[in-house]
């Protein structure tokens, strides 16, 4: 079985996880004390990058780590079938907060690590970015670590700006949409802005339009907030700047990718979205405009620039596991300041503060990215969606109103009947 030492990946694995068994043949000998640990993670540059390392972590620990390595949708399935059975052949998952986070904490498959992090000084939890640990954090306990963030930025032609007169990225909303309708006159055939329209897709990129305009999608009560005046602008100015400025003949079920291939291929001027995928506009190999594109903050709205900065992914402990103190120092060291540094020096975001602050940690960074980034982590908001069970339920229904909005539909209509079923689903999940 020394094969399955370090990763078990494909369909060998899905047969293991089908059978009920585990990586190493038997959870039945891993009690409380055992020198092995097993951990679940998703296919993941983090992963690749911390697999390397694991001998370091055996070297100073004597533990030893059979990773379980499974792509998203084997993940999910995996854990529906090993954490529904209450198994304890899992100890160290990862796990996405904003997907499946509240889901896994109410229904207790997720360990207390309060205690443990906060009286852990080496590990020194107040490095941590707060809207992240908000995310992974659940009736005040915390449940995960988060450690892949992501924030949502601005996304610009520096040529076209330069051709328009502009010197400068816009710094509010107001002056994006002026700047798009001004870039679009001057240069026809390409569109002044372009972003995700699907109706689910929308949502994540939304939520920064939703919060700067002084919205969110649930109230300070736990009440469905998506007809507010806030949250109605905040949907007009979303689809009024597609519908307007967007691309001619606009799809309304543009994911990333589509409205990506847009930006990259000259055809729009502006585009936000997540920085973690801006080597997709500043490689050569993808992008047409790859020496002309900029990076800046989110634009300010009535309430600020207040864009999201979220934890893509976290670790977490198996409330099941009979070896959670062993499971907690493969956390205390995933997610310490040295893997951290290493992990966002190979490119991937990570959630602590000190990262960003070290000259090493944005050196591979853009250095307009590194600096929109900074804003992002000031001012974010740890969600990006509604934080429910039933997410993928939620994304549908207060999507709706930014489709509705690009297509020139009554956006206040909309917003109502998304209101009354959103609370519906909130009134459901009590």
């Amino acid at each position: 079985m020394d094969v399955l030492r370090r990763s078990v990946i494909g369909t060998s694995l899905a047969v293991v996880a089908a059978l009920g068994l585990t990586a190493c043949g038997g959870g039945g000998d891993d009690s409380g004390g055992s020198n092995t640990l097993r951990v679940t993670l998703v296919n993941h540059v983090w992963t690749e990058n911390i697999k390397k390392a694991l001998p370091e972590f055996e070297q100073q620990t004597g533990l030893k780590v059979e990773v379980t390595q499974l792509g998203e949708d084997q993940l999910s399935d995996q854990y529906n079938v090993k954490l529904n059975a209450g198994s304890s052949d899992i100890d160290v998952m990862m796990y996405r907060p904003l997907q499946e986070g509240k889901l896994f904490a109410k229904n207790g498959y997720l360990a207390d690590l309060t205690e443990k992090a906060k009286g852990d000084s080496a590990f020194e939890l107040a490095d941590f970015q707060a809207p992240p640990v908000q995310a992974t954090t659940y009736e005040e306990k915390l449940v995960g670590v988060p450690i892949i963030t992501e924030q949502e930025v601005l996304y610009y032609r520096k040529d076209l700006l330069q051709k328009s007169g502009f010197t400068a990225a816009p710094k509010t909303l107001d002056e994006l949409k002026t700047m798009a309708a001004k870039v679009e006159a001057d240069n026809p055939g390409i569109a002044g802005f372009v972003a995700r329209t699907g109706k689910a897709a929308a949502v994540t990129q939304f939520s920064s339009f939703l919060y700067s305009f002084g919205g969110d999608f649930v109230d300070g009560s736990g009440k469905a907030s998506v007809n507010t005046d806030a949250a109605r602008q905040a949907y007009a100015y979303y689809g009024g700047l597609l519908k307007d400025h967007g691309p001619e003949n606009i799809s309304t079920d543009m994911s990333w990718s589509e409205a990506m291939a847009i930006f990259t291929q000259g055809k729009a001027a502006f585009y936000t979205e997540a920085n973690s995928l801006y080597k997709n506009a500043t490689d050569p190999a993808k992008s047409k405009v790859s020496d002309s594109v900029g990076f800046a903050a989110f634009p300010a709205g009535p309430a600020g620039s207040k864009p999201y900065n979220i934890p893509s992914w976290a670790l977490g402990v198996n409330e099941g596991s009979e070896n959670q103190a062993n499971a907690w120092k493969f956390i205390q060291w995933a997610a310490g300041k040295d893997q951290t540094l290493a992990q966002q020096k190979g490119g991937v975001p990570g959630a602590r503060t000190s990262v960003w602050a070290n000259p090493e940690g944005i050196a591979t960074y853009p250095k307009d990215l590194a600096d929109a980034i900074k804003v992002s982590t000031e001012n974010g908001v740890g969600h990006d969606r509604p934080l429910v069970v039933k997410v993928a339920e939620a994304r549908e229904i207060v999507g709706q109103p930014i489709v509705d909005a690009i297509t020139g539909k009554d956006v206040a209509g909309s917003a109502g009947t998304a209101n009354e079923a959103f609370q519906k689903l909130l009134d459901d999940e009590k």
